[in-house]
Order: C-alpha cells, then structure tokens, then sequence
C-alpha cells in the first residue's frame, strides 16, 4: 500500500496522486467530512467489486458517490424530481445523501440492482477535489470490515485494510462527526432512511408544497 500524506502545500500533488490510482481502477482510502471512505471509479465494474471484496460487504447492500460538483448530478442520477432540486440547492454542498435513480451506465453491484443510488456532494473541498480529479464521482463507503465502527485514523485504516488497497490518502484524525442525513426521493414523496445533521423537519420545510416527507419504520 501506497501512503500519500497530506502536508501544508501539498494537497494538490496528494489528490492528484490519488486520482491518478482511481482513474487506473485502484481503490483507495480517503478522508471525508466525518471518517476515512474507500474510494474507486463508480463507473468501473472490477473497481467495484473491490470494494466490495475489500469490506466483505453483502451484495445486497449498495455503496454511495461523492460528486465533485452538485451542478454535476445530472451526470449521475435521472428524472430527478423537483424536490431533489430544492433540497440540492438548499444542503449541497453538505451533510445531505440522496437516494436517486441512477444512471444505466453504473454497475449493478454499486446500487445492489436496484437503479437507484445515494449521491451527495461534500462539505470537505478535498473531497470534492477527489471527486474532480477522479472523473466527477468516487465511491465513498466506510473504509472498514463488517463489526468495526467508522474509523477516523490513517494509522487505523492501515491497520485494518492496509493490505488490500492500492493508496491511503492520509490527512490524520479526522472529526468523526455525525453521518450524513440519508434521504430517498421518489416524485412526491421522500423517506428519510437516517437522520443525521440535517433534521427531517429541515427537509420538510425546504420541500413544502411539492413532497411529502416520511421517516423510515423497521419492521
């Protein structure tokens, strides 16, 4: 494994590092505005199922995208409805994962064949700076194996899955804060799968008049 640390002055040079091992098909991890990600080109179907591998994630449980830009969602989700524009507009860049219908183009194994996908575009600038160099969009799951919590260290990720990516990008201790807000959009209606940051009353008044806001009940 590759370990790129992120000094004063030396950000551009580490993401563009970073990027150029995405764009080849690696996987990476990656800091976000809360905990390390695991980052690979969502439109590479090998790129993919790394990741996948490397997390001993189910098939049945999609990975979302980071996008560098929100004027970039078209890029990534279609018929997207009127209540995704508000919400765009009001939370991105932000704390915010909508669940939206994506494009033919990704892989099954990304949204578990569902055609539907989490998209947000981040708070950190370096992140969005990945997603650019990267093509647009990167994966962004939890740089973890299935029992172990989020992990806020480079020294953890190392010590977790060191061997089986290609590059850590490594910018320390992160915040560790709370997880975005996860939200599925449909035309009329949404369904807030876990509120983070972003509170579903924050959401019901930013979509009033145009969707219905639920929250998520478990069986």
């Amino acid at each position: 494994m590759e370990r790129v640390r992120i000094e004063p002055g030396t950000e551009a040079r580490a993401i563009a590092r970073a990027a150029e091992v995405v764009r080849a098909g690696g996987v990476i991890a990656f800091p976000t505005d809360t905990y390390y990600g695991l980052g690979a080109d969502p439109m590479n179907a090998e790129a993919v199922a790394r990741i996948f591998a490397v997390k001993r994630r189910a098939p049945e449980k999609p990975v979302l995208i980071l996008i560098a830009d929100p004027r970039d969602v078209g890029r990534f989700a279609v018929d997207l409805p009127e209540g995704a524009r508000r919400l765009i507009e009001a939370f991105w860049p932000g704390p915010l994962t909508l669940v939206l219908k994506t494009v033919p183009a990704f892989p099954s194994l990304l949204h578990a064949g569902t055609g539907r996908i989490g998209i947000r575009c981040p708070d950190l600038p370096l992140a969005r700076d990945l997603a650019r160099a990267a093509g647009g969009a990167i994966t962004a799951t939890s740089a973890n194996v299935p029992g172990r919590g989020p992990i806020d260290t480079a020294d953890e990720v190392a010590a977790q899955l060191g061997d089986e990516i290609d590059l850590l990008l490594d910018a320390g201790r992160l915040p560790g804060t709370k997880e975005s807000t996860v939200l599925s959009v449909e035309p009329g209606t949404m369904r807030v799968e876990r509120e983070g940051p972003i509170s579903e009353q924050q959401i019901r008044t930013a979509v009033a008049g145009i969707a219905t806001v639920e929250k998520r009940r478990d069986d």
